[in-house]
């Protein structure tokens, strides 16, 4: 077996230790070892899943292969960690809930290190980046293409044709309507319904999805 460890001590991670779970009880390989994480004591414990082995420093300087999956829910957050990470033992697996379904396999391509969550669904021709967290029943249209470092929040619907780029947060139970280009470092509030391309460095809110403007 691998071993596997999560970069990310919180609730999200231990929600990732059960994906990681589901994974080996239909055929996977993965020996979880326990947490990385630079804001927790070193052998902290982690509830029963496991204890923290350590901060990004420890991983650096970790001697033997090691699989990481950081399970963080903001995409910047997701950026610095995998920039700190520097040790050449480190591999960073994609982790795919077994019920995830794609229309078409042939015309699917993804990177690495994304986390896919129980309950997510594509159609065709459907491209995913590196370091995305789809969290639970996405669902994608045909022609969708995803970025790096986005995180994409359960039950969000994205109609086909939609580009996101890098780093965005697409919030709990909001859609996307087709042919939509989305750029960098949006915020997409929880049930919004974006129906024009938003500007980068923004956060949108509503049905139709407005542009907030913070006091």
């Amino acid at each position: 077996m691998k071993d596997l460890a999560i970069f990310g001590a919180g609730g999200f991670g231990r929600e990732v230790v059960g994906l990681i779970n589901r994974i080996n009880n239909s055929g996977g390989e993965w020996n979880f070892i326990g947490f990385f994480d630079d804001t927790k004591q070193e052998r902290e414990p982690i509830s029963h899943f496991g204890k923290v082995l350590g901060d990004t420093d420890a991983l650096n300087n970790w001697p033997t292969p090691i699989n990481i999956v950081i399970a963080v829910g903001a995409p910047n957050s997701l950026f610095l960690i995998r920039n700190k990470i520097t040790n050449p033992n480190v591999a960073f697996p994609n982790l795919i809930d077994p019920d995830f379904y794609i229309s078409d396999l042939k015309t699917f391509s993804i990177g690495e290190g994304n986390i896919i969550q129980k309950g997510c669904v594509g159609s065709v021709n459907i491209t995913i980046g590196n370091f995305n967290v789809l969290n639970g029943s996405v669902s994608m249209g045909h022609d969708d293409k995803v970025g790096d470092y986005n995180v994409i929040m359960p039950g969000v619907k994205i109609s086909g044709g939609v580009q996101i780029g890098d780093k965005n947060l697409i919030g709990v139970g909001s859609i996307i309507i087709q042919n939509i280009k989305i750029g960098s470092r949006i915020t997409l509030g929880a049930g919004a319904v974006l129906l024009t391309r938003p500007y980068d460095g923004n956060t949108y809110l509503g049905n139709p999805a407005v542009k907030f403007k913070f006091k």
